[in-house]
């Protein structure tokens, strides 16, 4: 069913979180020399049914087990490179809008100094912390709530990603209290321990069997941009950007003029069909987290096909939502190929999907050297071409496709 409202034609950008096309030709310098995250999880699952985005090219960008190419997708097509250095989240998503990153967020394998959580301690009023190493978020809440539940001390930790992580029960620590000490750690960390990310990981528990959960209640507090990204160029010439997902909390909420929190996929996705059916005009930009949060970091390959046929067959409702001349351009921000011993993000291309609504065929647009050519193409789209000047738009050859 097509939609019945009537507005100026929008941009749209879909983040697949973590669905990798494939190594980066410099993947080995970060341990990840062979990663595909789409293809390996393709094959672990014995193929995938993905006949809508395997229609508008998805096949044609790298080999999917169960998603051929096709000769004439219904889209454009191709895999974007990333020049920033890193491979993390907040990396991903700046360079998409323009904002590349010479040096990588710094990373803490061994845990923090010292210095950081001495600071911390003082700073929050907590009577210390537990853990400080790098673990998984549900191992770590395992085998650390108990004496966290007891004694009340936040759980620190972190990953191979620039993340400062606090884990604390929302019951006896508290919600309101765990954002707030994640304010303060967002504040306190700057200069040389910039990490990307402060991450809140309320937990809830123990249940009957003695285990603790993860709720839906995360907040990332992200290091703020240090320049104008396109989203900034974007509301400074009166278009609105409506985030769904951890978009706002990515961009630390500047130049974004609403980022619903979701609870998981589906529900993003239902959202994300929301802000496209609103009548006012707008950038929608979408995170969906799941690939990532629940099911890359915990190498569940299963659920992550299962992840991703779900979102194929929710393509219709998008699709009939978008009004003609509607451009929609679906992408990731890294990998983390659920096949590997790994557990970390992988350093990958990232595929390239870009649909104007009433044209339905596409052409190949190749390997794109930045995902800034993302940016670039929706200031394109909004008459505000070459303003940004850190990538390449696409928009013609979509256009003319």
């Amino acid at each position: 069913m097509e939609s019945s409202i009537t507005r100026a034609p929008r941009a749209i950008v879909v983040v697949l979180d973590s669905v990798g096309a494939g190594a980066l030709p410099d993947a080995a310098e970060y341990g990840d020399e062979g990663a595909n995250t789409l293809s390996h999880t393709s094959y672990a699952c014995g193929g995938l049914s993905m006949p809508q985005l395997g229609a508008m090219g998805l096949g044609n960008i790298t080999d999917v087990m169960g998603v051929p190419p096709v000769d004439a997708p219904t889209a454009s097509w191709g895999k974007n490179a990333e020049a920033s250095a890193g491979k993390d989240t907040t990396t991903g998503h700046w360079e998409m809008m323009g904002l590349q990153l010479k040096t990588a967020f710094p990373t803490y394998p061994d845990g923090f100094p010292d210095e950081v959580i001495d600071e911390f301690i003082r700073l929050t009023g907590v009577p210390g912390i537990l853990g400080n190493y790098a673990a998984s978020g549900t191992v770590i809440i395992e085998d650390l709530g108990d004496e966290h539940v007891a004694t009340g001390k936040p759980i620190v930790y972190t990953s191979a990603d620039s993340v400062f992580q606090i884990a604390c029960n929302e019951e006896t620590f508290g919600l309101e209290r765990l954002y707030e000490a994640c304010e303060i750690a967002r504040k306190m960390l700057v200069g040389e321990h910039c990490v990307g990310r402060v991450i809140a990981r309320p937990f809830i528990g123990p249940d009957a069997s003695g285990h603790y959960t993860r709720t839906h209640r995360r907040r990332d507090f992200a290091v703020k941009p240090f320049e104008p990204t396109v989203l900034d160029l974007l509301q400074d010439n009166g278009v609105p950007v409506f985030g769904v997902g951890k978009i706002g909390d990515i961009f630390a909420w500047r130049a974004v003029t609403s980022s619903p929190h979701v609870t998981d996929n589906m529900d993003g996705f239902t959202k994300l069909v929301e802000e496209v059916g609103r009548p006012e005009q707008g950038f929608v930009f979408t995170n969906l987290v799941d690939f990532d949060m629940l099911w890359g970091h915990r190498n569940d390959f299963r659920a992550y096909g299962a992840g991703l046929e779900a979102v194929d067959r929710r393509m219709p409702e998008l699709l009939d939502a978008m009004v003609d001349g509607d451009l929609l351009i679906i992408t990731a921000d890294h990998g983390c190929d659920p096949t590997t011993d790994s557990t970390d993000h992988s350093r990958e291309y990232t595929p390239l999907i870009a649909k104007i609504k009433g044209l339905d065929r596409g052409v190949p647009l190749g390997i794109r050297a930045t995902f800034g050519d993302i940016g670039e193409t929706v200031l394109d789209f909004y008459g505000l071409r070459d303003r940004c000047g850190r990538g390449t738009s696409f928009l013609e050859e979509v256009r003319g496709a």
